[in-house]
């Protein structure tokens, strides 16, 4: 295969000796085999800012962390630059994603550089040293379907406890390889603590995946592993050895309203009376 302009600079580096084949192209980015350091290897390209909907990517970046001041300014104003640094931003994420994942014990694709725009990384291979096909190209068996189903369920809890919430986890971007299920597309991973909708996104995460096993094993559909993680996590509760049940109660205590406002209201005269003290002297 011809190798595409994209890639000059990978290959002037040494990066990348060849181009084998266009694996897939999606909404995001387009995927290739390329033969780097004396091995088959993956390399996703990323589609240019233009190409992206930003409006429905805002909810995932609530609460990311930036550069500096700078950026976050240009991405606020939404210029060229701006849109330029979001970009970036975006694109980053995937690869802080994987980095943070893979240390915590999450099965991800080992990443290996990222240079303009192009994510090096591992190729995701089944026992046979084909193209690991996608899990919703797989029929399991029952039993497959259960066990398969503990690992992502044990999978998502080791992300909440790493801080990460994928936000849009599906059969559809899960590998299954020689050693099992490797989740991958993680660009739209979102900060657990910083993001309002990350006790959603991690119920629908969760729901995604339930559902699809369930269709081998329906009973699977009765659990509510969703929510009791997110309960868990929310009350401090949550670790990589916490053992799960599948089910949840909704407390009955009704909401103390009215001591919520009045700690409010005594927090927000605290700092009133505190910038006061502080223009007096």
């Amino acid at each position: 295969m011809k190798i595409p302009k994209k890639f000059e600079l990978l290959v002037h580096n040494g990066l990348v000796d060849e181009v084998v084949s266009q694996l897939m192209s999606g909404k995001e980015a387009e995927v290739y085999v390329v033969q780097s350091m004396g091995e088959l290897r993956c390399a996703k390209v990323y589609k240019e800012a233009d190409n992206r909907s930003f409006s429905t990517a805002s909810k995932y970046q609530e609460g990311r962390k930036v550069r500096n001041s700078r950026q976050a300014r240009a991405i606020g104003k939404h210029s060229k630059f701006g849109r330029k640094e979001q970009e970036d931003a975006w694109q980053n994420a995937e690869v802080d994603a994987l980095h943070r994942l893979a240390a915590t014990g999450v099965r991800v694709p080992q990443v290996y550089n990222y240079v303009d725009g192009i994510l090096l990384m591992e190729l995701v291979v089944d026992e046979n040293g084909n193209i690991a096909p996608r899990l919703n190209d797989v029929r399991l068996t029952e039993a497959q379907a259960r066990e398969y189903h503990r690992v992502m369920i044990g999978q998502i809890l080791l992300m909440l406890c790493g801080g990460l919430v994928h936000g849009d986890l599906s059969p559809y971007n899960v590998l299954l390889s020689s050693d099992g299920m490797v989740i991958i597309d993680l660009p739209q991973a979102i900060d657990a603590a910083g993001n309002n909708n990350a006790a959603d996104m991690l119920q629908r995460d969760v729901a995604n995946m339930t559902a699809y096993f369930g269709r081998f094993a329906p009973d699977l559909l009765a659990t509510d592993y969703g929510r009791e993680i997110w309960k868990l996590y929310a009350t401090g509760e949550l670790s990589p050895e916490t053992i799960l049940t599948g089910r949840f109660e909704q407390s009955n205590i009704p909401a103390d309203v009215h001591g919520v406002m009045e700690e409010v209201d005594a927090a927000r005269l605290w700092h009133e009376e505190t910038l006061e003290k502080a223009k007096m002297g």
